[in-house]
């Protein structure tokens, strides 16, 4: 009787596809040269990386040696990326910077053909900002009020959590979802905005003088938990189809029922992103008691399908309507940084930039290096010259200098490129009065709370 270790012997690698042979070899007792010509035909045909890249499209150029080395890095990483064998096309945006090597670029687009790849949307499934016109009223008064209802740092919160009985009911019904864990996350962390350069923004059209707020933030838990299931699901399919791919860039076929349910838990974050955002915008209006005048809002952190194209922006802008189903009037935000305006743009598909813009904040270095390049001064000090007639507040009391203007790609230069290569055309900009952010929140996370404690108990 032929066994695993048989085929294992005549060089094949084990797999699922042993058994369907072993049965077929031992019913017709196949030995020697036709056993190993029928396993060599049933073996599964693995996809190889491309030799080479597959040429992107560069919407980006350095102005400073800073962004020298920062360009540099992304050019190579993309390069690396795309002999990613479902890669088809791609480019890069102004404001890119590295994330680590052969992974896609913030500010990187990615297009596969009949693929999903998880590491390409990331753990922030669906990043994404929302901008509500509250109209001639105080940009103060709006910040006062979106502060008291809206919550950063760790954790969730029970007074918002309650979600529609229909989404729970998509939820408990999607493959991927249908767990306590996902379900306890979607509820206990909607009106939160997490952390990191998430923020609360609120400014006066430039075009109008109205107030406007923007909020940005992902899906927080709830996304995180189907990203952690997708990485391992493409894993798996790696293992099976391509072994030479990075695990990183490891794919889901939409072409199986895995890769359909995946996608349709992809919306579902889609809608618990915009529902989240809309919670902390309506619970502002009704301190308020003021009606929006008008709302809009767009993803820069998701995958955009087309046919069987698969569009993964990891910090970028989707401009043409095909890529966002509940388009307002076509446009689009592009916030910068604390001290710049948001804008407010619109804008067609060309052929380098494949659809999309500029998310607009990218950085040259690291949060880290940036501390160390200004240990020189006091935290206050650096939060005073950089914050100077703006409303800068951290909600966690403790200031964060990683997420101040220095610590960003100069915000001139991205609206600069984003004329040169055609990103987007600038319809208002939203100038800035103030933001709220969550600051060092971790300074008193409960488990350095505990520490502290039990340090000064010794």
């Amino acid at each position: 009787m032929i066994t695993g270790k048989d085929l294992i012997a005549l060089g094949f690698k084990p797999g699922k596809w042993f058994k369907e042979v072993l049965d077929h070899a031992n019913e017709h007792d196949l030995t020697d040269e036709e056993l190993k010509s029928y396993v060599a035909s049933m073996r599964p045909q693995y996809i190889e990386p491309h030799a080479e890249p597959v040429p992107f499209f560069q919407n980006i150029q350095a102005e400073t040696e800073a962004e020298t080395s920062n360009v540099e890095q992304v050019l190579s990483i993309m390069k690396d990326l795309m002999r990613t064998p479902t890669l088809v096309g791609g480019a890069v945006m102004p404001d890119a910077c590295p994330t680590g090597p052969g992974q896609i670029p913030v500010g990187g687009v990615a297009v596969a053909k009949n693929a999903i790849h998880p590491s390409m949307h990331s753990a922030d499934i669906c990043c994404s900002v929302m901008m509500t016109n509250f109209g001639m009223v105080s940009p103060k008064t709006v910040l006062d009020m979106a502060h008291s209802v809206t919550h950063f740092g760790g954790g969730g919160r029970e007074e918002y959590s309650v979600l529609p009985k229909e989404f729970e009911e998509q939820i408990l019904a999607n493959r991927f979802l249908k767990s306590e864990r996902s379900l306890t996350l979607a509820r206990a962390h909607l009106a939160t905005q997490g952390d990191g350069n998430h923020f609360l923004f609120v400014g006066r059209s430039k075009n109008t003088g109205e107030t406007m707020m923007v909020t940005h933030h992902g899906s927080r838990g709830f996304g995180a938990y189907l990203y952690t299931q997708g990485m391992k699901l493409a894993e798996h399919f790696r293992k099976e189809i391509s072994p030479k791919t990075s695990a990183k860039n490891a794919w889901i076929p939409f072409d199986t029922d895995e890769g359909k349910a995946y996608w349709e838990a992809l919306q579902l974050v889609r809608e618990w992103t915009k529902l989240n955002h809309t919670t902390i915008h309506n619970a502002t209006a009704q301190k308020l008691n003021k009606e929006p005048h008008n709302r809009f809002w767009n993803e820069h952190n998701f995958v955009f399908k087309e046919d069987d194209l698969f569009y993964h922006a990891k910090g970028a802008t989707p401009l043409d309507d095909k890529f966002v189903p509940d388009s307002q009037n076509g446009l689009r935000l592009i916030p910068l940084n604390m001290s710049e305006p948001v804008l407010i743009v619109k804008g067609n598909t060309t052929a380098n930039n494949l659809g999309f813009a500029p998310h607009g904040a990218g950085r040259n270095i690291s949060r880290g290096q940036h501390k160390k390049n200004n240990a020189h001064k006091t935290i206050e000090q650096i939060f005073h010259e950089e914050t100077q007639g703006l409303d800068i507040r951290f909600f966690s009391h403790h200031i964060d200098i990683s997420e101040l203007p220095s610590a960003y790609k100069n915000a001139s230069m991205v609206t600069r490129q984003m004329q040169e290569f055609g990103l987007g055309e600038v319809i208002d900009e939203i100038l800035p009065y103030g933001c709220i952010m969550a600051g060092d929140w971790e300074v008193d996370a409960p488990w350095r709370v505990k520490a502290r404690a039990k340090h000064r108990g010794k």
